[in-house]
């Protein structure tokens, strides 16, 4: 008896090692364990929740299926695009006659993508239901999420439980999971700040795809202190907490273990740039392996929309029958 996880991505950029370390790399770790059947989902819809130049989504969808491919989930899991499997807009719009708007304009990120804007798009205020029917859809156990997350995964299981009671049982009630606890990686150049925050100028992330010499220099440049001393402070030596804490999730142990048999920010810069290099050369060479051949990554998204549409379509015609839609005979 196996496990149905299930994960999502938006499109909105180049990932970088802190989506690595905290997101995908813990989605492996799930799919590695026989009991998990795991589901990654591209979430393309989601992108048109506010204005967006459809030229620059198809390439940034491309690019994050090709990323994710190449970050080893191929073929520990399926991998899909959102748009590519139906059942999730038709489910979608079955949930949003089980919500209530009170429910919608509470969603946080609502508020803060609406706040002072004259015209929002209502797709913004309903999308917390399509985010239900990606989950449900897929008869979905367990999700992994992170703190900004948990709001949206609540609404979920609201509505799963509204709809099996009014209905009858028709979804599984997915439950939440943090992933083991991964370092906050923060910006290089700013260690008090989120890496890959709005309006960084890049200096101090990492992206996945940034070639060896990028790397070398950008952690060179890192901020730091004098002291040759190496201890982990994250108050009082936020940089050199930073860089061991990068180090340490690299490596899969603690900060603080990380930093034995290093003397001075040189020496632990030399270290987290050349576990930077080797953690991220596989992936580069699979990405551009993936991204030169347009053909075998389609067949791959196929395969993954292949392996995941007749279980959404079962989800979603027992939905209906459910509420009462008629099938046409």
């Amino acid at each position: 008896m196996t496990t149905r996880v299930f994960t999502g991505l938006k499109p909105t950029g180049q990932l970088q090692i802190g989506n690595y370390l905290g997101a995908i790399r813990p989605v492996l770790d799930l799919a590695d364990d026989p009991a998990n059947e795991v589901l990654v989902c591209v979430v393309d819809l989601h992108a048109l929740t506010v204005d967006h130049d459809p030229t620059r989504l198809w390439k940034l969808t491309l690019e994050l299926a090709a990323t994710l491919l190449a970050c080893g989930l191929d073929p520990r899991a399926s991998l899909f695009l959102q748009s590519s499997v139906p059942a999730h807009t038709e489910l979608s719009y079955l949930l949003e006659s089980t919500a209530a708007y009170g429910e919608m304009t509470r969603m946080v990120q609502f508020k803060e993508k609406s706040a002072g804007r004259d015209s929002v798009r209502l797709s913004l205020l309903t999308y917390p239901a399509l985010m239900a029917a990606d989950i449900l859809v897929h008869q979905t156990e367990v999700v992994p999420v992170g703190d900004d997350q948990q709001q949206h995964l609540e609404l979920t299981t609201t509505l799963a439980r509204r709809f099996n009671t009014r209905y009858g049982e028709v979804f599984t009630v997915p439950r939440a999971i943090t992933p083991v606890e991964s370092a906050r990686i923060k910006d290089l150049r700013d260690p008090r700040a989120k890496m890959g925050k709005t309006g960084s100028d890049g200096a101090g992330v990492i992206y996945l795809r940034d070639a060896p010499g990028t790397i070398v220099a950008k952690v060179r440049r890192a901020v730091t202190d004098p002291d040759p001393v190496l201890s982990y402070d994250p108050t009082a030596r936020p940089g050199i907490a930073n860089l061991a804490a990068l180090l340490g999730a690299l490596t899969r142990t603690s900060a603080q273990r990380a930093l034995h048999g290093l003397t001075g920010a040189a020496a632990l810069k030399q270290a987290v740039a050349d576990a930077l290099v080797d953690t991220l050369a596989p992936i580069q060479k699979r990405y551009a392996e993936l991204i030169a051949d347009p053909a075998e990554l389609q067949r791959l998204l196929r395969r993954g929309r292949d392996a995941v549409t007749p279980a959404a379509l079962r989800t979603v015609t027992a939905a209906r029958h459910a509420m009462g839609l008629l099938e046409a005979g």
